[in-house]
């Protein structure tokens, strides 16, 4: 049986970087996790930095896959949206990694963290974006800027889902796709 040592480096350095964040991480733990020597790991990897890169851009190619599911569908505007934008949000909330390096970023702010949460917003931002285009050439959203718009729906599904809940009582999908629609679609107008 042959030992796929990569793979194993890899899913240990996964594991650290869940349990103990980016900074406390060291490669002396990530060949420990692994039971390999450290100098195995440098055979794969130059340094933690590019084994940190390897491990978030399959966690981006796991959330793109989380937010295709609806990108391709006939839904209309708002509930593509919605259902993608809950999907990449809850990935987020529900996978250690993610959450340690959240965690990581408000309380340390250690640069590679900031940079990967960074590149992990903007990707959400393209899909919103995307979505958004989609929706205006079929005529179902006027014409607005999408970037911004996209900033804008991101900002409100976090300050839903991360910062309601630090005071108040969660709210369910259900409650947060009627926010959606109220404060974006239909507005507070009578």
């Amino acid at each position: 049986m042959v030992i796929d040592r990569r793979k194993l480096i890899l899913e240990a350095a996964h594991k650290s970087f869940s349990l103990f964040g980016y900074k406390a991480t060291t490669m002396d733990q990530v060949a420990k996790l692994a039971n390999v020597g450290k100098g195995t790991i440098y055979t794969f990897f130059k340094n933690k930095e590019e084994l940190f890169a390897e491990i978030i851009s399959s966690l981006l190619k796991e959330m793109k896959a989380a937010a295709e599911i609806n990108l391709h569908t006939e839904l209309p505007f708002h509930e593509k949206v919605n259902r993608t934008l809950f999907q990449l949000l809850e990935f987020r909330k529900e996978h250690q990694l993610t959450i340690k390096l959240f965690q990581e970023e408000r309380d340390i702010g250690t640069p590679a963290v900031q940079e990967v949460m960074q590149r992990i917003e903007e990707s959400i931002l393209n899909y919103i974006q995307n979505i958004i285009l989609e929706a205006i050439q079929k005529g179902e959203i006027k014409q607005c800027k999408p970037d911004i718009t996209a900033f804008i729906i991101l900002k409100l599904y976090i300050a839903l889902i991360f910062d309601w809940e630090k005071h108040h009582k969660p709210l369910n999908k259900e409650e947060i796709s009627e926010l959606f629609k109220l404060y974006l679609f239909q507005g507070l107008s009578i």
